[in-house]
C-alpha cells in the first residue's frame, strides 16, 4: 500500500556541484514506475540535481550533507590540509572531517624516517603537531548553522583495520593503542591507557572500509563498553559498495558479522579522498545526516543517535520510519507486519525513476532479503513486512538501481547483485 503527493519547485543556478553531480543521472535508468506496491504522487521540492532538505515522513529535522573521512599532507594524503575544509563547503558538503591515519607516535616516526635512505618515501602518519594543527583549521573553518568542520583522526592498524574518531581532544596511534582491546580501553577511558595522558571518552568512532583488512576488528568482537560510542559502518567507501566485500574469498559480509555481533552502528558512506579534490568526486560515498541544526552539537547528537544513512549520490534524500520509528531507533515489539515509510528523491532529474527498496535481515553470512519492493525517486513509498525477532534483532533498507550490477556481487542470484545506492542505518527489535 503506498500514498503520496506532489510538490514543484523553482531551478537552481548551475555550479560546479551541479555539473559533477550531472553524471550521476547515468547511474540510474529511468524506467516506468509501475507497481502498486510503490505508487506515488510526490514530486520533489527543488530543481536541478539536488533534493529539498525537508523529509516528508517526519518533522523537526533538515538533512544535510556530510563526508567524514578525508586525508592530507598531514599523513599519506596529496593535498594542503588548509585547503580541504574550504573545498568541502564549495562542492555543497554542509558536514566535513579531516581523518588523517594515526599510525606511530613521533619519536617511532622520526627514527624509522632517519633509517630509510634518500629518495625513499618517508613513513606518513599524523604527528601530535599535526594533530594540533587540525583543532586550528577545523575552528578556523567552522562556521555554525551554516558549516560544521569536524576534527578526527583514523586509528590505522595495518592488519586489523582503520577506526575514525571524531570529536576529541584526545588522540592515540597504534604505539599507544597497538590492538583492538588497547583501542576500546583507550576510546572508554577518559584518563587514557593505564591512567597515562588523555583518553577518548569524549569521542565517536566508527569502523572504516569494514573486511578490507584482513583481521577485521577481531571479526567484530563485540565490546560492550564501546557500544554507545561505535555509532558507524562504512558501507560505501570511494567508489565501493562494502555490502559483499571478501565474500569472493569466502569471507561473510561486513554487515551481517558486525551487526549479529551486537554492534549497533548506523550506516555511512565516504570519499576516503587522498588527494586534492575534496567534496567533488561523483559517484564515491557521502552521508546523509538529518539534524536539528548544522552545528557540531546536533552533529554529534544526529551520529550518536544514528540519524543518517550512506550513499554515493550527491543531493539525495533519504528518510525512512519503521512504525513511525525513524532509521537508527529501536521497534517496541517483537513480531509483526511493521509499517514502513520511506521518502526518496533527488530533484527533478530523477523523478520517477525506477529503484527498488531491498529489506535486508540477519543472514548466514550474507544478508537475507525480506522483499524487495519497487519504488520510484520522487515519492513517499509505504509498505508492510512481517518480521519476528527470533529471526534476528535488526532490518536495514538498501536502496538499489535493479538495472545495473553489483561490482562486487555476493552469492549467485542474490537480490543485491545489483547497483547500490543507499543504506539506511539500521532499526533494532527490541521488544518491552
Amino acid at each position: 500500500m503506498c500514498d503520496a503527493d506532489h510538490e514543484h519547485g523553482d531551478d537552481e543556478g548551475l555550479t560546479r556541484r551541479d555539473v559533477l553531480a550531472g553524471a550521476a543521472g547515468g547511474l540510474i535508468l529511468a524506467a516506468t514506475p509501475g507497481s502498486s506496491a510503490a505508487a506515488a504522487t510526490t514530486r520533489t521540492t527543488e530543481g536541478g540535481t539536488g533534493a529539498g532538505r525537508v523529509s516528508r515522513i517526519t518533522r523537526g529535522r533538515t538533512l544535510v550533507h556530510a563526508d567524514l573521512h578525508n586525508h592530507t599532507l598531514l599523513s599519506d594524503g596529496a593535498g594542503d590540509p588548509a585547503l580541504a575544509y574550504e573545498s568541502m563547503r564549495m562542492a555543497g558538503l554542509d558536514v566535513a572531517a579531516l581523518t588523517d591515519h594515526a599510525t606511530l607516535s613521533d619519536g617511532v616516526l622520526s627514527i624509522l624516517d632517519a633509517l630509510l635512505p634518500d629518495g625513499v618515501n618517508q613513513i606518513t602518519g599524523l604527528s601530535r603537531r599535526g594533530w594540533r594543527q587540525t583543532r586550528d583549521l577545523a575552528d578556523a573553518a567552522n562556521d555554525p548553522g551554516v558549516f560544521t568542520a569536524i576534527r578526527g583522526f583514523e586509528w590505522t592498524n595495518p592488519l586489523l583495520g582503520h577506526i575514525n574518531v571524531w570529536f576529541t581532544d584526545a588522540y592515540t596511534d597504534v604505539l599507544d593503542a597497538t590492538l583492538m582491546g588497547g583501542f576500546y580501553r583507550w576510546l572508554t577511558r577518559e584518563d587514557g591507557l593505564f591512567g597515562l595522558g588523555d583518553g577518548g571518552a569524549d569521542g565517536l568512532a566508527g569502523f572504516n572500509h569494514p573486511g578490507r583488512e584482513p583481521g577485521r576488528f577481531n571479526d567484530f568482537r563485540y565490546e560492550a563498553k564501546a557500544h554507545d560510542q561505535l555509532v558507524s559502518l562504512e558501507m560505501f567507501n570511494r567508489f565501493d559498495d562494502y555490502l559483499f566485500e571478501g565474500w569472493a574469498d569466502g569471507v561473510s559480509s561486513p554487515l551481517v558479522t558486525c551487526l549479529n555481533a551486537g554492534w549497533r552502528p548506523g550506516l555511512s558512506g565516504v570519499t576516503d579522498e587522498h588527494g586534492t579534490d575534496w567534496g567533488y568526486p561523483e559517484g564515491k560515498g557521502r552521508t546523509g545526516m538529518w539534524v536539528t541544526e548544522n552545528t557540531r552539537e546536533a552533529v554529534r547528537r544526529a551520529m550518536t543517535e544514528r540519524r543518517f544513512f550512506a550513499t554515493r549520490v550527491s543531493g539525495l534524500r533519504l528518510d525512512a520510519t519503521a512504525d513511525n520509528v525513524p532509521m537508527g531507533g529501536s521497534i517496541r515489539r517483537r513480531a509483526g507486519d511493521i509499517r514502513f515509510a520511506v521518502d526518496l528523491d533527488r530533484g527533478a532529474e530523477w523523478d520517477g525513476r525506477r529503484l527498488d527498496l531491498q529489506v535486508l535481515r540477519p543472514g548466514d553470512g550474507v544478508p537475507v532479503v525480506a522483499d524487495v519492493i519497487e519504488a520510484a525517486a520522487g515519492r513517499v513509498t509505504r509498505f508492510s513486512v512481517p518480521l519476528d525477532a527470533d529471526d534476528g534483532d535488526w532490518v536495514v533498507l538498501r536502496v538499489s538501481d535493479p538495472t545495473q550490477p553489483n561490482a562486487a556481487p555476493g552469492p549467485d542470484g542474490h537480490p543485491c547483485n545489483d547497483f547500490g545506492i543507499a543504506y539506511t542505518s539500521p532499526w533494532w527489535l527490541d521488544p518491552v
